[in-house]
């Protein structure tokens, strides 16, 4: 009797005892994965308040210091930030809401034993006067003005960047005279760090006050980085509209005395590329026995730069149109960093009618760009009712079956 009794005793106190071990395991491993810091490349403030961990280390700490914390803690509800992020959709659009023009805490109160702010280039009342009383015949030449700060932390080894807001952008919606900006921001030439604030809406007036803090860059590579910032107007239903674009050099802007306030005017995109969109030779050829289209994207030379780094990545999007409708897209391999591709890639269509009288073909010129939408560089359609070189060389190919005919042709605006 006293050998069951012992045996029971020794097993309610084992399973105890594993239930408890298991339970401190699974603690372990909870708090673990709580400390472990995302290894993000920079951070993101949205209204002055820190989304993602200032400090790249092991010490669990999301904000610049304490005092902030505790005021965006009293300002806002606790998870009301993380509900914004995930309502947040591919194109960076948070929902609706109403902007309220505001200066960025971090910019107001930073700590003058580090950094002794300073002004470059700043806004002055008389400047926002004389922009907002331009005449007519001028406001359609402006694009508007755009305002930044810079900044170089020494302690952290960061280069922070603020968008706080623009001024008198163009409206690109005719129906209601107003815009959805956004603005996409890139450090050049590598073009490793692209970022882009919100999109804001119905506004010509937008304030992002957004900061973007980029570890890692050594002050002595600030010298040799450019700024360029893209200003957009979100489109649901078609490609967004570019508004322009703002060029920032850092060669001979010293950060090393504290914060730079600055404006910009807006200028148009690729204001610089005055030769043309460049060239794309193409070979077709129509086989009427197999009712087959037979094409190869051979070159494209003397491609504009995508950006003002020049280090386009280049591709051909090659879409087959039936009575106005896509049948068929193919597309080349990317090749990597020049304005000069040569590709010799073939395609063949199968064409669903009889002759090419419906038919047409579309190439798209593109910038390979993994951190965000690629950019049309060119585009040149081939068909019936297309107008010069691409209307002759429809016309020789329907003429001469059979036979693989080349040209150049000069690439549109995209």
């Amino acid at each position: 009797d006293e050998i069951p009794t012992l045996v029971g005793i020794f097993s309610a106190f084992g399973l105890v005892f594993s239930v408890s071990l298991f339970a401190w395991i699974c603690c372990q491993r909870k708090s673990s994965k709580s400390n472990k810091t995302p290894p993000y490349k920079f951070v993101h403030v949205l209204k002055g308040v820190d989304i993602y961990p200032e400090n790249l280390n092991s010490k669990k700490k999301f904000g610049a210091d304490d005092k902030s914390e505790a005021k965006n803690k009293s300002a806002m509800p606790k998870n009301s930030l993380h509900l914004d992020l995930e309502k947040r959709d591919l194109n960076g659009n948070f929902p609706k809401t109403t902007t309220k023009m505001q200066s960025s805490p971090d910019l107001e109160n930073s700590s003058p034993k580090h950094f002794a702010e300073r002004k470059k280039d700043s806004v002055s009342p008389d400047s926002l006067k004389s922009i907002t009383s331009l005449s007519s015949e001028d406001k359609q030449d402006k694009l508007g003005t755009l305002f930044f700060s810079l900044e170089y932390n020494f302690e952290k080894k960061a280069f922070v960047v603020n968008i706080k807001e623009a001024r008198g952008l163009p409206a690109m919606d005719e129906q209601s005279m107003t815009s959805d900006p956004y603005i996409k921001m890139t450090i050049l030439p590598e073009k490793k760090h692209k970022v882009k604030t919100r999109v804001l809406r119905k506004t010509l007036d937008p304030a992002f006050d957004e900061t973007f803090t980029f570890y890692g860059i050594p002050y002595s590579q600030i010298q040799d980085l450019t700024l360029h910032f893209m200003v957009l107007s979100f489109d649901r239903f078609s490609r967004d509209d570019v508004i322009g674009e703002v060029l920032i050099p850092l060669a001979g802007i010293e950060l090393s005395e504290g914060r730079l306030l600055m404006d910009r005017e807006i200028i148009k995109r690729n204001v610089r590329k005055s030769s043309g969109r460049g060239e794309l030779l193409v070979s077709l050829c129509y086989q009427s026995t197999t009712n087959t289209l037979t094409v190869v994207v051979l070159k494209a030379r003397h491609l504009p730069k995508s950006d003002v780094s020049g280090l386009s990545d280049p591709y051909v999007k090659v879409n087959l149109y039936h009575a106005k409708k896509r049948i068929s897209k193919k597309k080349t391999h990317v090749k990597k960093c020049t304005p000069n591709a040569v590709f010799n890639e073939l395609f063949v269509f199968d064409i669903p009618c009889e002759g090419l009288d419906d038919i047409s073909i579309e190439f798209l010129v593109l910038d390979s760009d993994r951190g965000s939408r690629n950019e049309v560089i060119g585009r040149l359609t081939l068909g019936s009712s297309a107008e010069g070189t691409g209307g002759e060389h429809w016309k020789e190919i329907c003429e001469y079956p059979r036979r693989q005919i080349a040209k150049w042709h000069m690439l549109c605006d995209g």
